[in-house]
């Protein structure tokens, strides 16, 4: 009977706990479908930003401009910018990206390069704190919303801004996760600053999570800018380059949020996995305790009828 009673309670507690991982599972979807608002949201801007940027690149030369954030000098620092979450249960989101961001410095280490590093979530921060580059951490970002806003993505650029501008690191590279789909991400190294004119591409692709017999699945579509390009008689009120000066900041800004939101919707669908995993786990493990149980319980009572058997006999 004691050991019926432990298989029981077990299979009691893998219950409760599959209970928990299906409400984590449908929390992270609904998540992602905020993230999913949100890069919609923002994507009106995004279009606009796009948009007059390229007209601008079609009528200037880029590379004759002189200006701060396209200017190109000697490397000699480099400052990595490192996305993680601030919790763990994601699979192997975070391992993939810190793995990612050791791999790059060593290569930085290998080029005789100096670095920083500015980690954002908890998963980064931790990590770095206690590794061989702790003195390398320059700042550190922890707790942001999960669904990411121009607010902290600002904050991010602002502070990058800052450090280039002022020489203290002549490149800044960023290591995010790209969003793919709900069961695939990929880490991915982009680099920030200094800017690189034929990168500012008018394309660009949005998620839609959806769902379809029951599952989730995520839809991916491309969206292309406009192409306009400005007339050669146009009299700009004011310099090309200070407009240019004024936008490239906001491209900048833009192109951290997407990253906040490609790294956010990575590690919802990677919770989302996770969850679901272990949701089919303890099911497979409630059959298997369960037949044990039976098995155990039909031991138990052929044992009662045979001590019964053998006591009427004894009796007789």
């Amino acid at each position: 009977m004691a050991n019926l009673r432990a298989i029981r309670d077990r299979i009691k507690s893998v219950s409760n706990t599959q209970k928990i991982t299906k409400a984590m599972r449908l929390v992270a979807a609904a998540k992602v479908r905020r993230a999913q608002e949100r890069v919609l949201a923002t994507r009106p801007f995004a279009d606009k930003l796009a948009a007059v940027l390229y007209r601008l690149q079609s009528r200037l030369q880029f590379e004759d401009v002189d200006l701060p954030l396209l200017a190109t000098r000697e490397v000699k620092t480099v400052a990595l910018l490192v996305f993680s979450a601030d919790r763990g249960l994601c699979g192997g989101y975070n391992s993939n990206i810190l793995r990612q961001a050791v791999t790059r410095i060593r290569e930085l280490q290998q080029e005789k390069l100096d670095f920083k590093i500015y980690p954002v979530g908890n998963k980064a921060v931790n990590f770095f704190r206690r590794s061989a580059f702790a003195d390398k951490v320059d700042k550190t970002y922890a707790n942001l919303p999960q669904v990411p806003t121009a607010t902290e993505s600002g904050m991010l650029a602002d502070d990058l801004l800052s450090i280039f501008l002022s020489g203290e690191i002549d490149r800044v590279e960023m290591i995010y996760t790209k969003f793919i789909s709900l069961i695939a991400s990929k880490p991915s190294l982009q680099t920030l600053l200094p800017l690189d004119p034929k990168g500012l591409s008018p394309e660009d692709e949005i998620f839609k999570l959806t769902s379809r017999d029951g599952r989730f699945e995520v839809s991916r579509e491309k969206v292309q800018v406009q192409k306009q390009e400005i007339p050669q008689d146009m009299i700009f009120e004011q310099d090309p380059a200070q407009i240019l000066d004024s936008l490239l900041p906001l491209y900048l800004n833009n192109q951290i949020l997407r990253a906040l939101q490609e790294s956010s919707s990575s590690e919802l669908a990677a919770r989302m996995t996770a969850m679901s995993a272990a949701s089919d786990n303890a099911k497979k493990l409630i059959g298997t305790l369960t037949i044990e149980y039976n098995k155990a319980r039909q031991s138990s009572i052929t044992q009662q009828i045979m001590e019964i058997v053998s006591g009427a006999e004894a009796m007789s």
